[in-house]
């Protein structure tokens, strides 16, 4: 046998091993390229499937796709190019009917159909509190209030000052651009305020609604593009980020505790079934929220965080479900978060809403400037309170999101998940009050 041969069948073997381990996120190229070309098949047949595993697939296929397209282009990954193109571009694909229909269709379906983001925050949320220091979070969650509250009114008189002065109105800029940006997303956000404007103003809701969605969306991409310097910012002048934390400084005990508890996390070995049972309890938690809704009207995100809060501060949560906690927020980060930000932008953000208020230079500089503030405000209020800087203008941020789905897609685009539970507070509770106010305010008007 020809030495030289098999050196060279031998080099070539060494190549394609190397190419197909390549990975995309976290999976070999080998792998990714058998699954594009079962799907492609299924897809030319027109005997794809519309269930749970055809919408995962999709998700998988395209939202990692398009993440790793983010994560390639200069300057634009260091400002959350990963999950603005794992999120808009496929809108954008839809748009143009570059994706197939079976594909768009199942996942719609998935997404509409099981309500997957709840189970999502749901996870993300039980298992970030379970996994936390418990003096850290008793003192984190008080003290974030503070930013939230001024950002949130300084936003809103910077954004109708704006308004103003670009001869929109004061009444116009708050109530079409500066509420929606503020009011917790689209299913408790815009969707209630178009409801509450068209009770009050006697108007057909959908019009209402479509006249609000773009700013929500457009405020949400900019504080997404916001997260995203504000980590690279993080990285560059360390002594602003937390890495995660929230807290600068306090009680050297607890910020001791803090440390220990976070290199403890790091040693961890997973087990399954911790991270069950952690799961297990999510679930739990957030059906007790339905029936809290139910009752007294309060959404049953903030019931179930606002429960596994407290049981965290009251020292009742198992250390086999802390550690269980800790598992299941990182298996969910890691292997959730891209697929889900593709069906947000397939089934819950129509790129021709974005355009109509990008391609208004008013509008757009009003979200523009309404998100900075909430953003600056954020900053330097939190260092104000000896927290991290990068980490309470990220919270605070949330604010001006889409709901439960902006908090992941910013919090994704600053590599801050765990920063989710205080994001939530910002959303729901902030979201919730500036709903109210608004409708209060146009009653009053009208």
């Amino acid at each position: 046998m020809d030495i030289s041969n098999v050196e060279k069948n031998t080099s070539q073997t060494s190549m394609l091993k190397k190419v197909l381990g390549y990975k995309i996120a976290f999976m070999p190229l080998g792998v990714y390229g058998i699954l594009l070309l079962i799907v492609t098949g299924l897809l030319q047949k027109q005997i794809f499937p519309k269930d749970m595993i055809g919408a995962a697939a999709i998700m998988v296929l395209y939202g990692y796709g398009c993440a790793e397209i983010g994560q390639r282009i200069p300057i634009f990954k260091n400002i959350g190019g990963k999950v603005i193109m794992a999120t808009f571009l496929p809108s954008y694909l839809l748009y143009a009917h570059l994706i197939p229909k079976q594909a768009s269709d199942a996942v719609i379906t998935f997404m509409k159909g099981t309500n997957f983001l709840y189970v999502f925050i749901a996870c993300i949320i039980v298992g970030s509190i379970c996994s936390m220091n418990r003096q850290v979070l008793i003192k984190a969650f008080f003290k974030m209030f503070v930013p939230l509250i001024i950002s949130a009114v300084a936003a809103t008189v910077v954004g109708v000052g704006v308004g103003m002065i670009l001869g929109i109105g004061a009444y116009k800029t708050y109530f079409f651009i500066v509420a929606p940006i503020m009011a917790g997303g689209v299913g408790e956000g815009a969707l209630p305020l178009s409801m509450g404007y068209a009770a009050v103003l006697g108007q057909e809701q959908d019009a209402l609604f479509a006249s609000v969605l773009p700013c929500v969306m457009l405020g949400s991409l900019t504080a997404i593009i916001y997260a995203g310097v504000l980590k690279r910012i993080g990285e560059k002048y360390p002594e602003y980020s937390g890495n995660g934390a929230l807290l600068k400084s306090g009680d050297d005990d607890v910020l001791e505790a803090a440390k220990a508890g976070n290199k403890a996390k790091g040693e961890i070995k997973i087990d399954i079934s911790k991270m069950a049972a952690t799961g297990v309890l999510a679930f739990a938690l957030y059906l007790l929220g339905v029936y809290v809704n139910s009752l007294i009207g309060l959404p049953a995100p903030i019931v179930m965080l606002l429960s596994v809060v407290i049981a965290k501060a009251a020292g009742v949560i198992p250390s086999n479900i802390e550690q269980g906690g800790y598992a299941l927020f990182k298996f969910i980060t890691t292997a959730v978060t891209v697929p889900l930000l593709l069906g947000v932008g397939i089934a819950n953000t129509p790129w021709e809403n974005l355009v109509a208020v990008i391609t208004n230079p008013k509008y757009l500089i009003v979200i523009v400037c309404t998100v900075t503030t909430v953003v600056v405000t954020g900053w330097f209020v939190g260092k104000a309170m000896k927290m991290y800087p990068v980490e309470a203008a990220m919270v605070t941020s949330c604010n001006s999101g889409q709901g439960g789905t902006g908090d992941i897609a910013i919090l994704t685009s600053g590599n801050r998940l765990e920063l989710l539970p205080f994001a939530q507070v910002a959303t729901r509770l902030g979201g919730a009050a500036t709903v109210t106010l608004a409708i209060s305010l146009l009653r009053m008007l009208n």
